[in-house]
């Protein structure tokens, strides 16, 4: 029951410490530590203090033992005579006793406070009892006399027994002991002050990092602009010292808080500007849907069913290419698995620029080629198609008649590059670091005044998911008079894509190292 009692008393003791502050808790120990140390000190100084004092009282007893022995031998030899007791230079209190051969007193007397002997009691000799005459030294407690230091030395059958007060070693030693004391207690105070003050300074850093770490926290992260937020001074991030490393990875922190929720508010105003256009795109052709609808379900004359049944398959033709456009960004944003088998570039795009031509007779199309190895790489070759043709598209629908747009492909061992340049009017500078985002567009408004003009600004966005699904990398630069795109994308074997449904590709001979031709 105690035992238990004892620990949790101790467990107590512990829960309080450790629920104090970081600076209670140092000079707590520190205190505590300085404590153990001078009472240790203390003690050892004590001990060491007492044993010479000791010492030096035990060879004055065996001194005054010796003289004692002396003068029994020169006087009559009987066990009763302390006649050296009378003698000159004898202090007050030395005491002295004869032992016959059995080691029992035969008379004991001690010098009184007149100076002169006086007999003991009963009592008194009782307490001298057992000392043998081997010259060792014994502390004993004489009744009425307090405590003696008392050794017996015995020689030609003469058996002698003195002892001296141990009053003054103990009043000195308990002189010291105060002493020690007191200095120790002013020794602890000045000592706990002075760690009281060094450790208030030295944790002053931690406090204003805290303060940091608190405004911090009060800041409203959760709406507006997340900018300006407060850092820990620069005096208190030094990473020589253990608050400077803790200021600074608050500082670290802190940046890297304020640069995520910079950039998630700059995924949402994204999320909210393409969901604004995406739903703008939809309600486009679903409100022409519905006009059309409306219009033949009245039965009025001003519209031809005929004419109302092709706008309607025309507007739900373009609804379906956005949603399938937009559900294939989303499988790439997921990172859905592509086919994956071998696919010749070459033959990709001289394909892709036939139809480019077929599309858009107002232009003047070139393929050029230059292989130093054949130009296959490993992909969807879907996709891939897809990629040349909207950036053929892209070129067709924002350029003027009789623009030359011009398809190359370059290939070494290790990677293969499509580029499709033309002399058009160029991108606006302002739009070209943008020209990849989803629904981009040189017209902002989100108006068409003609069946032709732009688009759904989603087709550069597909062209660089794919190309980033590939483990390629798509680059864009125009002046007036000079755009080029171009698609890097790695030689066959170099990468694996993770494939749902492996088709090989037929092979196709691949073509002279340099060529042009005009499509």
């Amino acid at each position: 029951m105690t035992a238990r009692w004892t620990a949790g008393v101790r467990n107590r003791c512990r829960q309080t410490v450790r629920s104090r502050s970081l600076r209670t808790r140092l000079l707590f120990f520190i205190t505590a530590t300085l404590v153990a140390v001078c009472v240790a000190m203390t003690l050892a100084t004590v001990a060491a203090q007492r044993s010479s004092l000791l010492g030096a009282l035990d060879e004055r007893v065996t001194n005054a033992a010796e003289r004692s022995l002396g003068g029994v031998s020169v006087g009559p030899r009987n066990h009763t005579d302390l006649a050296f007791l009378r003698e000159q230079g004898q202090a007050v209190g030395t005491l002295a006793a004869r032992l016959d051969d059995a080691g029992n007193i035969t008379s004991a007397e001690v010098i009184g406070t007149s100076g002169e002997p006086e007999t003991l009691t009963a009592g008194q000799r009782a307490a001298l009892d057992g000392i043998g005459a081997d010259g060792s030294t014994h502390t004993r407690t004489v009744p009425g006399l307090g405590t003696y230091r008392i050794t017996a030395l015995s020689a030609d059958g003469l058996h002698v027994l003195t002892g001296l007060p141990m009053d003054d070693v103990q009043d000195m030693i308990n002189g010291f002991v105060v002493v020690e004391a007191v200095v120790a207690g002013v020794g602890l105070t000045v000592a706990g002050c002075v760690c009281a003050f060094v450790i208030r300074r030295q944790l002053r850093p931690l406090d204003r990092v805290a303060a940091t770490a608190v405004e911090v926290s009060r800041s409203p992260l959760d709406r507006g602009e997340v900018t300006g937020l407060t850092r820990v001074p620069d005096r208190d991030t030094d990473p020589g010292s253990e608050a400077g490393q803790v200021g600074a990875a608050l500082n670290r922190m802190i940046d890297h808080v304020e640069a995520s929720l910079a950039q998630r508010q700059r995924s949402e105003e994204r999320m909210r500007r393409f969901l604004a256009d995406a739903s703008h795109e939809l309600r486009t052709p679903l409100a022409s849907i519905a006009g059309y609808a409306e219009l033949m379900n009245r039965g009025t004359d001003k519209i031809e069913p005929t004419l109302a049944w092709r706008r309607i398959s025309a507007e739900s033709a373009r609804m379906t290419g956005l949603v399938e456009d937009l559900l294939l960004l989303a499988r790439l944003d997921e990172g859905r698995p592509l086919e994956s088998a071998e696919v010749d570039l070459a033959a990709l795009v001289a394909e892709a620029v036939w139809d480019a031509r077929a599309a858009g007779e107002d232009h003047n199309w070139q393929l050029t080629l230059f292989l130093d190895a054949p130009a296959l790489v490993t992909g969807d070759e879907a996709r891939l198609h897809q990629v040349v043709a909207n950036l053929l598209a892209n070129a067709r629908v924002h350029t003027p008649p009789g623009t030359t747009v011009t398809a190359s492909v370059e290939s070494t061992a290790d990677r293969c590059v499509i580029r499709v340049r033309d002399d058009g009017p160029g991108i606006p500078p302002a739009l070209l670091p943008s020209v990849f985002e989803r629904f981009t567009r040189a017209d902002a408004s989100r108006s068409r005044t003609g069946p032709h003009q732009g688009g759904s600004g989603l087709g550069l966005a597909i062209v660089a998911a794919i190309v980033s699904a590939h483990g390629g990398r798509l680059d864009a630069v125009s002046d007036p008079g000079h755009t080029e795109f171009t698609t890097e994308l790695p030689a066959a074997g170099t990468i694996e894509l993770p494939a749902i449904d492996t088709v090989s590709a037929p092979s196709v001979p691949s073509a002279p190292p340099i060529r042009s031709i005009p499509a």
